[in-house]
Order: structure tokens, then sequence, then C-alpha cells
């Protein structure tokens, strides 16, 4: 039996794990990883907070294809071959178990990220997979034989070739793929908190509410907790926002305004109030479950004395109240990265790919994992769940092709 040489680019989560199945089910071929720094599994170590956001509880195909703003129709084939409740089995097998959270994440039950790099690490010395560390490829070229051009000089040969570099906002990045033949469509961020310096909110820092945000004279509105933080806004609601609206955003230079709805029918709350709280401070009577510090900073923002009573409001004021909580309006000036887990849209193009295998339709051998291609998804571990999917068909592709 002639042995078969496959090389995977990238250290990263997709790389690891396609590296691993590949191994699998092609026991007897030579499989390397080559990752162009010193270290490995970067994203899994930050992910989630250190706890690493493995997957999502989220376990129909279709639904779950609704949280990737790039690869939604792509992806729902690949899904119902390798989904959410394969990744559970998955690391199961290997002595891993996951948790769900209340908000449908899944992580290791020890919420560590290390739980699952050791995992990772554990299956690649096993399987005799090799790490070549500070090895950056430069070229691709194909002939008999992929022939890998090695930065600071040397050559790599192979019969396979799996690209899982993962996002970067650099175009460079992807040169090699662009020169044998790919289109690539420009990385951009895709996964960021917006950015408002020294704003009156930034007082509510670590404060999170339930909201709908909407970009200001659009169709973009996500829905669900927003945190504040020392240099703006965060948490689920804008973070899926900036994921879908990540073009729009670029094509702004993140300078735009958005809406926050505090709560629905505000008129009708305030009515209530003075109907059947006439004598009450309008600062003791507040929706249900809002934070008392939010709602201070809401009234502020429309220009009440916390002091009045609910039947001393005016027209004007009332107005001015509804319009703060139905849809306060801000002007963001930037962004900031979702702390170290930098997500990008763009990449090699998805019409280049076979979806069922992901093989390059251009270049026979040719494989893709991961970030590199043009799929992003919303925050919540569906990330991860693309690269997961994408690996595990790769290995599935190569194996059936030899």
């Amino acid at each position: 039996m002639i042995e078969k040489r496959i090389v995977v680019i990238g250290g990263g989560a997709a790389g690891f794990f396609t590296a691993i199945n590949l191994a699998e089910k092609l026991p007897h071929a030579t499989i390397s990883i080559l990752e162009k720094t010193t270290k490995v599994l970067s994203k899994v170590r930050v992910s989630g907070g250190g706890r690493c956001n493995v997957t999502h509880a989220c376990f129909e195909p279709k639904e779950l294809s609704t949280n990737y703003p790039r690869g939604e129709k792509e992806l729902l084939g690949p899904f119902h071959q390798f989904a959410t409740g394969d990744v559970i089995s998955w690391f199961s097998d290997r002595g891993v178990e996951l948790k769900i959270e209340e908000d449908g994440r899944m992580f290791p039950i020890t919420d560590s990220s290390q739980t699952i790099i050791d995992c990772f690490e554990q299956e690649v010395k096993q399987k005799e997979i090799e790490i070549k560390f500070s090895t950056e490829v430069v070229k691709i070229e194909k002939s008999d034989e992929f022939i890998l051009s090695i930065k600071n000089g040397g050559i790599l040969k192979a019969d396979v070739v799996v690209v899982a570099i993962g996002g970067n906002p650099k175009l460079k990045h992807y040169n090699f793929l662009k020169e044998i033949g790919h289109e690539l469509i420009d990385p951009i961020p895709s996964l960021f908190t917006f950015n408002l310096p020294k704003h009156p909110s930034n007082k509510l820092m670590g404060l999170s509410y339930s909201v709908s945000v909407r970009l200001k004279d659009t169709l973009f509105e996500e829905f669900g907790p927003l945190l504040f933080t020392h240099w703006g806004m965060s948490g689920p609601a804008v973070l899926k926002l900036s994921a879908k609206a990540a073009k729009w955003l670029f094509d702004k230079n993140y300078q735009f305004q958005f809406d926050v709805s505090w709560m629905e029918d505000a008129e009708s709350f305030i009515q209530n109030n003075r109907t059947n709280f006439p004598s009450n401070k309008v600062q003791n009577r507040k929706p249900e479950e809002m934070p008392n510090r939010l709602w201070s900073y809401l009234l502020d923002r429309a220009s009440l004395n916390e002091s009045l009573n609910w039947a001393d409001l005016n027209k004007s004021q009332m107005q001015q109240l509804t319009q703060v909580l139905e849809a306060d309006v801000y002007q963001a000036n930037g962004k900031t990265t979702f702390k170290e887990e930098f997500v990008t849209c763009g990449g090699v193009t998805l019409k280049d790919i076979n979806m069922k295998t992901m093989e390059s339709k251009k270049v026979p051998g040719l494989y893709f994992s991961g970030e590199v291609m043009n799929v992003d998804a919303v925050t919540g571990g569906f990330n991860f769940q693309a690269a997961w999917t994408s690996g595990f068909l790769v290995s599935e592709g190569v194996a059936n092709s030899f």
C-alpha cells in the first residue's frame, strides 16, 4: 500500500479536528499539521472566557443554519451529516462531557478550555500526527502532487492539502489561495462590540438587560441581552447584529446610529402609572425586572427629574420618555473586537467549494475547513460548530477519494 501524505495548514480548532478525523479514517496516511506561529489552538484557549464554547444546543439542522449570516443555505446539507448531536458524541467518546447552559451554549463540564486542548493534543499524539511549528505556507503548486513552498525556504510535498488557516482581516493571509486560482472575498470583521467613547452609559459597565437593537434606517435588528461595557455596548444582541450587518457596518467605516428599544408599548406603561399610581415618584415605578441603575439612567436620558410624580408629567415629558424607552438613539464611533475571539467574514467563496466534501472545485485534492471559507456565525458556539462540521466532511471526502 502506498502511504498517502496529507498536509493540514493551520493549527487551530478546524485544523486539529480535521487532522484527527482524517487519521481515524486513514490510519496508514502520513498526516502533518503546519502552524505558522509557535502556538496552536489559540482561539480554543480563549473561547468563552477560557471555558471554550464548544457548540450550541441547537439540534435541528435548518434552525442551526439560521445562525450563519454567511453560509446559511450552503451549510444546511453539511449539518444533516454532522451537527450538534454528533459533536457531543464525538467528545463523549473521548471522555469529554459537555453541558448545556440556560442560553443554549455548550461547554465542557470542567468549565476549562484546557480540557478540549488536552483532548485534541492527546488524539494527535496517539495518532502520530506531526505538528510543524513556525511553518508558513506561501505558495501551493499542483501537478501530479502538491508542492508547498515554505516561508524562509524549504518545500513540502503532499497528495492532499487541507487549508484550515482560520479568519484573518488581512487579505495577504490568503494570497497563496488566490494564486492557485481561488476567488477570495475580502475578509472583514464580523463579531464586535459598538464603541461609545466617553458616553454616560459607560458608567453602567457590567449591567445586562434584554432589549432589541436596530441599525437606524435599515432592517437589521436583533433581540437579546445587551451588556454595558466601559467602552460601549456588547452582549449577544449587539454581537449578533454585528455579524449579520458586517458588510454594511464595514462600508459605514463603523460610524453609524442605532436604536435600543428598552421596552414595548411604553405609552401604555406611562398611562398605567399616571392612572393607578399618580402620586408615586417616577423613580419608584420602573418596568418590571429593569435594574434600578438602568431606570435612573433612562430617566436622565429623557431629562426627567426622578423626584417628579407620575401625575406631574406633561405631554412633552411623556413623549420624551416614550421615545427613550422605545427607540433610544446612539451614535457609534468605531468597533472593538470581542475579546480575543476574532471572527471574520470573507475568505474563499463558497461557490468554489463542493459543500458535500469541502473539496475545491478548481483544484482536485485541495480541501477547506473552518473560517478560511466565507462562513461565519453569530456568537454562541456556532463558529466552532461550522469548524467541526467542515472538518468531519473533509475527512469523509478524502477517505472516499482514495
